[in-house]
């Protein structure tokens, strides 16, 4: 029994030996890498740069009251299609206590004035009538009396103004009334009736009552690196792209290059306008964030790979060609010259062919055997 038991350990012992060398040998063992094969093919390569911006008007009105006060009634609301000289609002005047006090002490002594000359006047007219005094005094009492009634209209519209914003010979003719200055649409109205309101001086913008802006006339406006502004002009086109419309794009034509930059977060940018070809029907809101894609060159029906696959050298590039199979491959270096890139594929001018295999991304053996099992 002793017997069996020693020959059993030493047949274990040479089995785990055994085992052990197999194993160390299968993990000297260097294993075959398969790489993805991908074949040169001919397709268009555009360069392009991209800037970021927003869609806006390009006019857009802010509508400022002529008279201070407080809106009485508001015609208009954000949304509404206006027309030049269409009444935006009305305000009522709350009038200076001080120069409506003014006021109307220039009346009562213009009423004075114009009953005294009034008097004058109609005694001259009797006696000018009976032939008692000469023409030139009568035509003194006259201009006087003319002169008098002028001042005392004059002092009644003022305080009319003063009280009301308008005179009664003169009522469509008012500043209570804010008309637009523009066709368009309203943007915003940021007051509501019964808000307190300054007209435009030399130290007020004044309150905007509402802005307005032209909707079928728009632009982009964004910026652009300066490693990119010199690579574009005047007159190119434009392709935007709304995030807010992501199954639409709009063409637009690149009409304005700021000639100076501005620092943006360490980097010069410059303003790029372009002005937005709207198709009949189309609408875009004012302030849509969207990027510009401007071609700066384009090459059609070129020979191309995928740019991943170059390797650099020193200055130059090149990739790998399979020279060998799918089962045995077999890379060797191959040089090559590369012309425009659009950032995923790139142009090869020289040093592959479309029948070339150039070695791309490392690939699983297992889904290589499976493949050609598959295949076979």
């Amino acid at each position: 029994m002793k017997k069996v038991f020693k020959i059993l350990g030493v047949v274990v012992l040479v089995a785990i030996f055994g085992g052990t060398l197999f194993f160390l040998y299968n993990k000297s063992k260097k294993k075959t890498d398969f790489f993805e094969n991908k074949n040169p093919f001919y397709s268009e390569v555009v360069m392009k740069t991209v800037a970021t911006g927003s869609v806006v008007p390009r006019f857009e009105i802010e509508i400022v009251p002529q008279v201070s006060g407080i809106i009485d009634e508001l015609f208009v609301e954000a949304g509404d299609k206006i027309t030049k000289g269409q009444v935006v609002a009305r305000i009522k005047i709350i009038p200076d206590m001080v120069t409506l006090n003014s006021a109307e002490t220039r009346v009562n002594r213009a009423k004075i004035g114009f009953e005294d000359a009034q008097i004058d006047y109609d005694r001259q007219q009797k006696l000018f009538d009976k032939e008692v005094i000469s023409y030139e005094e009568f035509k003194a009492a006259k201009v006087a009396y003319d002169s008098a009634k002028e001042e005392l209209t004059a002092a009644e519209n003022n305080l009319e103004l003063i009280k009301n914003g308008v005179t009664k010979k003169a009522e469509t003719a008012t500043n209570t009334l804010v008309r637009s200055t523009i066709d368009g649409m309203v943007l915003d109205v940021p007051v509501e009736e019964g808000n307190s309101v300054i007209q435009a001086n030399t130290f007020n913008a004044g309150t905007t009552i509402a802005s307005v802006a032209d909707m079928s006339d728009m632009i982009f406006e964004g910026n652009v690196d300066e490693t990119e502004v010199g690579k574009i002009r005047e007159g190119m086109p434009i392709e935007l792209e709304i995030g807010a419309i992501d199954k639409e794009k709009f063409a637009a034509v690149l009409e304005y290059i700021s000639p100076k930059g501005v620092e943006e977060n360490g980097a010069i940018q410059f303003e790029i306008k372009a002005n937005v070809k709207l198709k009949e029907g189309q609408f875009i809101r004012a302030g849509y964030s969207a990027n510009a894609n401007i071609v700066l060159e384009r090459k059609d029906n070129v020979m191309v790979i995928p740019e991943g696959l170059l390797q650099f050298e020193n200055d130059s590039s090149f990739v790998e060609v399979n020279i060998g199979t799918a089962e045995e491959p077999n890379y060797e270096k191959r040089w090559v010259h590369t012309g425009l890139s659009d950032g995923i594929n790139i142009e090869i001018t020289e040093g592959l062919n479309v029948e070339d295999k150039v070695k791309g991304e490392k690939i699983d053996p297992k889904k290589v055997q499976e493949a050609q099992a598959n295949n076979g």
